[in-house]
């Protein structure tokens, strides 16, 4: 597949806050008219203290079944330093490398991480969205910036994330009394679409499927990588990675 070269990936931080106050501009924060969802995909990144690999993946589900099609997988140097609110300049070449490898793009993309609700409303859902010209959403298990209200215990209970007066995100209770999900749109995305897709992703637990499924990828294919795991860690599916 193939992504937009937005920039150089070898930045300093400043530069990498810079850039973000540019791609902010170029955002589009609603859906495409008469968005039709067959395939969606999930995206995570798994590292490791003091290793300056990271492990990356897309699982593509079935938008009705939830079920996985495909799936690919990358590992890639970390050439950007650990720093809150710039995650993607570290991430995103990993999720580069595995979206490279993926044979068709999916209708929509879910990132294990923030969209607009991020301090400079550019988070990797953001980021991502644009460099692979997807719509996109992020959906966090914790608040980056910003604050809600009381939010009900029931399945579907919602309350806006405000930061400096603006609504930048949404809390969704995915399963009652569990801890909510922090929903923001990333890209070609609007919040009402994305809290829709976020709670028919989860039907059954907290974390969207698409994430669930990302998220256990990237651990297997970091034991591979380090020894632990022998064969097709893709087999299940009829997919092959390797390092």
């Amino acid at each position: 597949m193939d992504l937009k070269l937005l920039h150089d990936w070898n930045v300093t931080p400043q530069e990498a806050v810079a850039l973000q106050n540019s791609l902010r501009e170029r955002l589009v924060l609603r859906a495409p008219s008469g968005l039709r969802v067959s395939r969606v995909a999930g995206a995570d990144i798994s590292t490791e203290r003091g290793n300056d690999t990271g492990y990356g993946a897309f699982v593509v589900l079935d938008a009705e079944s939830l079920a996985p099609v495909s799936q690919q997988g990358a590992e890639a140097p970390l050439g950007f330093p650990y720093v809150p609110g710039l995650l993607s300049f570290r991430e995103l070449p990993v999720l580069a490398a595995a979206w490279m490898r993926l044979e068709s793009a999916p209708d929509l993309l879910v990132f294990d991480g923030q969209g607009t609700a991020h301090p400079r409303r550019m988070g990797i859902a953001c980021h991502g969205g644009l460099l692979f010209g997807v719509p996109s959403i992020g959906c966090a298990k914790s608040l980056l910036v910003g604050s809600h209200g009381p939010l009900g215990e029931e399945r579907g209970a919602t309350a806006e994330i405000r930061h400096r007066g603006e609504v930048i995100g949404m809390a969704v209770r995915t399963r009652r009394g569990v801890s909510p999900v922090y929903v923001s749109p990333g890209h070609l995305m609007d919040l009402p679409t994305a809290v829709e897709w976020v709670l028919r992703l989860s039907p059954r637990y907290r974390e969207p499927e698409t994430t669930r499924h990302a998220h256990r990828l990237v651990n297997v294919l970091r034991r591979q990588a380090h020894g632990g795991l022998q064969g097709d860690v893709c087999g299940q599916w009829g997919r092959a990675w390797s390092p």
